[in-house]
């Protein structure tokens, strides 16, 4: 139990200290992604004003019902269904927040997914 409270601990402080750099603008929102054991969310927000513009997770109807199985090709649908929801709402650029978790695995599959759902990193 210490390992996990541990390293939950380090991704935190890994986290704030990205976190102190790393803003969302009306011009260029942030990408911020959630990784939970089964499930994986993403959403772009806009820190000016505190708004959520755009989200996608595992849990939509819509996603849900498109995965056999977890892990990286739930991530690959979660980015594109964000990215498809991004330029329907306007928004072309972002700035990536992988929330102090390492750029591999789910998080990279979901970025570039992204990517080439049409958002520009």
């Amino acid at each position: 139990m210490k390992a996990i409270v541990r390293k939950n601990a380090m991704r935190l402080k890994r986290k704030l200290r990205v976190r102190k750099r790393v803003s969302g603008t009306p011009e260029r929102p942030r990408l911020t992604v959630f990784r939970s054991h089964c499930n994986i969310y993403a959403q772009i927000i806009d820190d000016t004003c505190g708004r959520t513009l755009v989200a996608a997770s595992t849990m939509e109807g819509p996603v849900k019902s498109s995965l056999t199985k977890g892990g990286k090709a739930a991530a690959a649908v979660v980015g594109t269904a964000l990215a498809q929801k991004a330029v329907t709402a306007g928004i072309k650029k972002v700035v990536f927040d992988r929330n102090g978790y390492p750029y591999h695995g789910r998080i990279r599959e979901l970025a570039e997914a992204a990517r080439k759902g049409g958002l520009e990193f």
